[in-house]
């Protein structure tokens, strides 16, 4: 019901300000003077406040404009505070009629931009808060130290993968010796085993010789088999 009563103000506001005769000379731009354009932004601010305050945004969700412009006051109460008048207005007539609401709020002052069309309909609602110079200023020193405090973090990042890097091939390098010498050990271990074999071999055919040369000198046979013909005294 009371969605219904704010429509029906807000439309009735605007035939009035359009039809009625004020008594003073109605400007050529679309048949509205300042003052009326002025109450119209009266109007309008009210009943953004009211709906918002009660809790009855989500209801004009089928008018986007309106909609819009209630959810973009909501976010600006968060800083401007609670409204509590309009100190100051402008309005200019470009395709339409803009009218700027200079609004004091509980906490800081802002501005509502209304756009009426040639037919005046809403065109677009918004609301931004005015600070202070110091503000300004603090919030442009908090935006600086956040962005070099991103860019630093970054860079300490890639320091960080740079050196995993170089430890990845370390590691990486490591195997690869450990590698190379289990292979070089597989590939010796057979060569050792056969030259062990070979001196084994040449100790064995050493004493089977020496044995037969005491069998030959004893006048016995030698059990190898071996016969020892002559011996000669080996150069070296």
């Amino acid at each position: 019901m009371k969605k219904w009563i704010l429509v029906l103000g807000m439309i009735t506001c605007l035939l009035g300000l359009t039809a009625c005769d004020t008594g003073k000379e109605v400007t050529e731009n679309y048949g509205v003077t300042e003052e009326q354009a002025l109450e119209y932004g009266k109007l309008t601010i009210e009943s953004i406040n009211r709906a918002v305050l009660e809790g009855m945004a989500e209801d004009y969700k089928s008018n986007p404009v309106l909609y819009a412009g209630m959810q973009d006051y909501e976010t600006a109460m968060e800083d401007m505070g609670e409204y509590q008048s309009i100190i100051g207005h402008t309005v200019s007539y470009d395709d339409g009629v803009t009218i700027d609401l200079e609004i004091s709020g509980s906490r800081r002052d802002a501005t509502m931009e209304i756009i009426l069309d040639e037919e005046l309909n809403y065109v677009s609602i918004s609301t931004s808060v005015v600070y202070s110079f110091g503000e300004i200023m603090a919030k442009a020193a908090l935006n600086t130290v956040m962005g070099m405090g991103t860019v630093f973090a970054v860079l300490i990042l890639i320091i960080f993968l740079i050196s995993g890097f170089s430890l990845i091939s370390r590691v990486q390098n490591r195997g690869n010796q450990a590698e190379t010498k289990n292979k070089e050990a597989a590939v010796t271990q057979p060569v050792r085993e056969e030259v062990e074999q070979e001196e084994l071999s040449d100790d064995l055919e050493l004493v089977a010789v020496i044995a037969a040369a005491v069998a030959a000198y004893e006048g016995a046979a030698s059990s190898d088999g071996y016969v020892v013909r002559s011996i000669k005294r080996r150069k070296r």
